[in-house]
């Protein structure tokens, strides 16, 4: 490896934030995994959390694609879990606060959130979102302001739009 990728892989892991990630419940598209990983590693979150509940999905069938992650998947390491209650636990221990996305009337707005402080963000399944468990364990909810006929984002986007405001509010606090 030559001294300058040295320096530039330093230089990025120096901006990485230890204290924001991403905790995906029986999410099964491999391309919106990837997609998150992508938008993971612009926005410095080092490692996510993934759990499959459901026994028709499991990480040894996942295969994310170059094209979807763009290589994010060597930088952003993937924590698997099959059982919820340990990968919240283990979620818990280190980011303490869970921020679940729910696109509802009632839930809290995404941009009013303080998101400078450590926090782990939680995603559903594309059909069926996240489950009553994992929401009893959520610390609180939010929603993402929208004003289309579609009540909801695709989870990749949700993601990337949740991600992007932790990251606006921590380096260009107005």
């Amino acid at each position: 490896m030559t001294p300058e990728r040295e320096g530039r892989i330093s230089e990025v892991k120096s901006r990485r934030f230890t204290d924001l990630t991403v905790v995906l419940e029986n999410v099964h598209d491999p391309h919106n995994i990837g997609a998150i990983l992508r938008t993971c590693d612009a926005v410095g979150v080092s490692e996510i959390y993934v759990v499959y509940t459901d026994s028709r999905l499991s990480h040894s069938n996942l295969r994310l694609g170059k094209r979807a992650s763009a290589g994010a998947n060597d930088w952003v390491k993937v924590h698997y879990f099959q059982e919820l209650g340990e990968c919240l636990q283990a979620v818990q221990s280190a980011y303490g606060r869970l921020l679940a996305a729910i696109p509802q009337p009632g839930s809290p707005c995404l941009f009013a959130l303080d998101l400078k402080a450590p926090a782990a963000f939680l995603f559903g399944n594309e059909q069926t979102g996240i489950s009553e468990e994992a929401l009893e364990a959520a610390h609180s909810c939010f929603s993402i302001p929208q004003t289309g006929m579609i009540e909801s984002l695709n989870i990749s986007v949700a993601c990337a739009v949740s991600l992007y405001e932790a990251f606006r509010q921590r380096n260009f606090p107005c």
